[in-house]
């Protein structure tokens, strides 16, 4: 297991005034980082990768679909090829920084609503989408986490069910699945059963807090959770997720327009003891 962190919390684009911010995560005994990929573009995120590897910090990535008119499962074909150059670059920039998976909700557009679910048109571009991105990362030693969200975010993909069977649709050993437990407590009636669903299909597990706030003083029961993770046999990324106030790129999606937690020490330190401490007692 490796602990990590989804750098949101700090930006949402990481640039050399938050190193000795990293360099804190290092001290405090983070395994990694989860480096949003927003914006920028590959020679950046490789600057980035080097400070990186001068810390001692492993990383992986996030990313979404900004637009909906660089939309991969639009029925439009402009817009659908705009939304495949766009998961090009993201992978782009993920190779540049040596990012070990590429996670986030990078199907649709975040706060984009049809009315509807998902069509079978819809899941079927996103799956073509989804399954040449894949083949692209195996062959740079990459594996995708796409994130699921919830109702209120995206109606594309909402439960461990739905990503099951999108999994299936993908149809690629590189293609996995980042299960979010603030989402999950939305949608899922039981968190246990719905990690069982997904099996072994987890790519990298988001620990977040009900509120987005520090894990473990909360509504969550992460012990359950944890417990249950284990019990697929994942021995993987557990990535701490909890945002700030200040975050426009993701502001109007997240809905965080107060603080979460009082202070970075605060919510990094707590929360890397919290979490391994969790993770181990899942184990007895």
């Amino acid at each position: 297991m490796q602990v990590g962190i989804n750098l949101l919390c700090l930006s949402g684009f990481i640039e050399a005034e938050h190193l000795d911010h990293l360099r804190r995560l290092k001290d405090l005994g983070y395994d990694g980082v989860e480096v949003p990929v927003l914006r920028g573009n590959p020679e950046h995120y490789g600057w980035l990768g080097q400070q990186l590897d001068s810390i001692g910090l492993r990383r992986t990535s996030t990313s979404v679909i900004p637009s909906i008119h660089a939309n991969p499962v639009s029925s439009d074909p402009i817009e659908r090829q705009a939304g495949r150059d766009h998961l090009d670059w993201a992978l782009d920039c993920a190779i540049a920084l040596g990012a070990e998976s590429v996670g986030g909700p990078f199907h649709a557009p975040i706060g984009h609503f049809t009315g509807l679910g998902p069509t079978s048109d819809e899941l079927r571009h996103g799956a073509e989408a989804h399954h040449a991105m894949a083949e692209r990362a195996a062959r740079n030693g990459i594996y995708l986490s796409l994130e699921h969200l919830n109702r209120f975010e995206t109606y594309f993909l909402n439960t461990m069910e739905q990503a099951r069977a999108y999994v299936a649709l993908v149809d690629h050993p590189a293609f996995r699945i980042m299960y979010d437990t603030f989402h999950a407590n939305i949608e899922e009636q039981s968190q246990t059963r719905a990690i069982a669903t997904l099996g072994p299909h987890l790519g990298v597990l988001h620990v977040s807090e009900n509120d987005r706030g520090i894990p473990g003083r909360g509504q969550i029961d992460f012990a359950a959770i944890f417990a249950a993770v284990r019990a697929t046999g994942y021995d993987g990324w557990l990535t701490l997720e909890a945002f700030g106030a200040g975050l426009p790129e993701l502001a109007a999606a997240t809905r965080v327009w107060r603080p979460l937690f009082p202070d970075f020490e605060t919510l990094f330190a707590e929360s890397e003891v919290f979490i391994r401490k969790t993770w181990a007692q899942a184990a007895l």
